[in-house]
């Protein structure tokens, strides 16, 4: 059974001081592909050590986080551009909005994340979409940019059903993380009526752990927690939802 965790920042400083048993543990329990969406230009070199320490199992990124988005986006804009002629990367991401924490740069994070679903295209990339209490104005871009070039992952997916088929509908996946498994995440009521075809599996750790372990530090190993949980869901085995959600991450990012 192999599971692929679509969305995780093993480079994190949260994983300095257990990283190569972390990583372990889960390839021990079946989690053998990893993505990594990038933040800043400040961890390429972090993203790029993981990727020579564990080869064959991580699969790097590269993006400007919109909580990053600050003054001088543009020129964190032109160092992925030069990433992605150096180096071979599998996604545009994490990119989007993000207007939780502040609204100050909702221009600039516009601007960046149009720039950015333009660059996926040109480089027949996929986008990994990052959206924090901004479905209008992710939607609305998207709405600009839809055509068969734009593919990717709707990142920790946590809208409605109305707005997961609005999603889909712009062949986008929906990352499905530990918010399936809160009491009050509220995706598990409608999870049943979206297709597998239209599912990948996320952990975002070191964020967002799942029951039980809500509240600590996030780890890939922990996906099981959400690939049993979407099982139990969908009425179907754990071995089922591996393989899909597997075959569905191959379908995106073309490895």
């Amino acid at each position: 059974m192999i599971i692929t965790d679509t969305h995780t920042h093993l480079y994190s400083e949260a994983f300095d001081e257990d990283r190569k048993e972390t990583v372990q543990k889960a390839i021990d329990l079946g989690v053998e592909r990893f993505f990594i969406p990038a933040i800043d230009s400040t961890y390429t070199e972090r993203m790029l050590s993981l990727e020579k320490d564990f080869p064959g199992h991580m699969f790097l990124m590269s993006g400007l986080h919109p909580t990053h988005v600050k003054e001088n986006y543009e020129s964190e804009l032109l160092h992925i551009e030069e990433m992605l002629e150096k180096h071979t990367y599998y996604a545009i991401g994490e990119i989007g909005i993000d207007l939780y924490w502040e609204k100050k740069f909702l221009k600039e994070q516009q601007d960046a994340f149009r720039q950015q679903i333009q660059l996926a295209k040109k480089k027949k990339l996929p986008i990994v979409i990052h959206c924090r209490d901004a479905f209008d104005e992710v939607f609305e871009i998207l709405e600009e940019e839809k055509g068969e070039d734009l593919r990717g992952v709707f990142h920790c997916f946590t809208g409605t059903l109305n707005q997961a088929k609005t999603a889909i509908s712009y062949n986008l996946k929906l990352g499905i993380g530990g918010v399936v498994t809160f009491k009050n995440g509220k995706i598990d009521t409608f999870l049943n009526e979206i297709d597998l075809d239209d599912i990948v599996l996320e952990t975002d750790s070191p964020y967002l752990a799942p029951t039980p372990y809500r509240g600590k530090r996030n780890e890939s190993a922990y996906i099981v927690n959400v690939l049993e949980r979407l099982a139990d869901i969908h009425g179907v085995t754990n071995e089922h939802i591996a393989l899909k959600t597997t075959e569905n991450s191959k379908e995106v990012f073309g490895v």
